[in-house]
């Protein structure tokens, strides 16, 4: 009978092990809710002291604080910083600590990865969330292998989720915060999926969405209920561009005649509706085939310029879309190209190209935009002019999802009159969607 309950025994203990290692590996939440998350709160509550004192994130105490210490302990003890919340979530942990006089962020930042190593997380990222508090998020396990968006992450106002960050939290396009935007990869890097996520929530919101793709809308046709204005060709884009700057001109008239230099301070009725222009591929609009092109790509750029200089005033924002996108295309890349304030950047085919996204904003991110493995699309690395960095990925969203999304959401298309003549025709049947047909240029005699 002892040996039946020892071999029950054994096959139990074989079973939750193989249960934990199933888990592990198939549903990292479930084994970190409850396996590692227990594991790492205790060998983080029992070893924080040592820890800190071994990484050098310590410091010596005040006058005041080393008396009382020789006073009741006879020992003075350098200091760390003070544990004031801990927070468990579904991918990991987040500890909010008070720093002592003489330390700062960095220094926590500096010592992640000794500290990942010691409390055995995934990752540990250090978020600065006001003076004199940092807040130490650590992730259980690898978040971006199988992207789940949290669920509170919904389109509202100009803030759209795009991508989860490596940290468990959403990535957010803030248009308000970061007007213009420039998205980098090479082929079947993510960044179409990337596009899309985009679109799917930018069509949830009462905004007019401008599409141009000059690859003859094989990409932005298939949303075209949802879109304002669709460029299919350089011809069309060059007069888009037109319109966009004279519709800016007009917003700044309106600025000027209330007195106010924003458009979010005018009254909210007076509030013109944004207007974001996706750009598809930046490089069919500066790439020129023959001189008599020269002259249209001038418009273009100048227009482009402008856009990305003055626009955020009054609501219209640009977010550009390509491959490479350095000095090789032309006149007037780079110094568009600086006015484009948030960076993606997914897998490239060379550093130079990492470089021409990051190099400007946050340099020490080029290794990582240069590493993201080609079996794992939608990684990118996201930086702005702030110097900070993250690595993200997007969810798969299906095209079917997104067109539906797009149809569904025809009502929230803002009149506005310049942008009719680019609107792109819908066909009754929706399999079918048809871009504008190029414009002819008159024939000679």
């Amino acid at each position: 009978m002892a040996d039946v309950f020892t071999w029950l025994g054994a096959g139990g203990a074989a079973s939750v092990t193989g249960g934990a290692l199933y888990a592990r590996a198939r549903a990292p939440r479930l084994y970190w809710a409850t396996v590692g998350l227990p594991m790492t709160w205790g060998r983080f509550s029992f070893s924080y002291r040592n820890t800190m004192d071994v990484c050098g994130l310590t410091v010596q105490p005040s006058g005041f604080r080393a008396f009382m210490s020789r006073r009741i302990a006879r020992e003075v003890r350098p200091v760390a910083p003070k544990i004031r919340r801990v927070r468990f979530t579904s991918t990991g942990l987040r500890v909010t600590l008070r720093l002592p006089a003489g330390m700062e962020p960095a220094d926590l930042a500096a010592a992640s990865e000794r500290l990942r190593h010691a409390w055995g997380v995934h990752a540990v990222h250090v978020i600065a969330t006001k003076p004199g508090y940092v807040e130490l998020r650590m992730t259980g396990f690898d978040v971006l292998n199988r992207v789940r968006m949290p669920r509170k992450s919904t389109p509202r106002d100009l803030v759209v989720p795009v991508a989860l960050r490596d940290d468990g939290t959403a990535y957010e396009r803030d248009y308000r915060q970061i007007p213009h935007a420039l998205t980098l990869g090479a082929n079947q890097s993510g960044k179409s999926m990337y596009q899309r996520n985009l679109i799917k929530g930018l069509a949830q919101l009462p905004i007019a969405l401008v599409g141009i793709d000059c690859k003859r809308g094989v990409e932005q046709s298939r949303y075209a209920p949802r879109l304002s204005a669709l460029a299919a060709n350089p011809d069309d884009a060059a007069s888009l561009i037109d319109v966009l700057v004279a519709e800016m001109e007009d917003r700044f008239d309106l600025l000027a005649k209330h007195g106010v230099s924003d458009v979010w301070e005018l009254p909210e009725h007076l509030h013109p509706a944004p207007v974001v222009v996706l750009v598809d591929e930046i490089a069919e609009l500066f790439l020129i085939s023959s001189k008599k092109d020269e002259e249209r790509r001038e418009r273009i750029v100048t227009g482009l310029i402008r856009l990305a200089q003055l626009s955020r005033a009054v609501g219209i924002y640009l977010e550009i879309c390509g491959q490479r996108f350095g000095s090789e295309l032309g006149k007037g890349a780079t110094m568009l190209r600086a006015q484009l304030t948030g960076r993606v950047v997914h897998r490239v085919n060379d550093k130079q190209t990492a470089e021409m996204g990051l190099n400007d904003v946050a340099p020490e991110s080029v290794p990582a935009a240069c590493t993201i493995p080609a079996d794992r699309p939608g990684q990118a690395v996201a930086a702005d002019a702030s110097g900070g960095w993250g690595r993200i990925r997007t969810p798969l969203v299906s095209v079917e999802d997104t067109v539906s999304v797009c149809r569904a959401t025809v009502h929230l298309i803002p009149d506005l009159p310049a942008l009719e003549p680019f609107r792109p025709l819908v066909p009754l049947d929706p399999t079918l969607i048809i871009p504008p047909m190029p414009k002819q240029a008159p024939a000679a005699f």
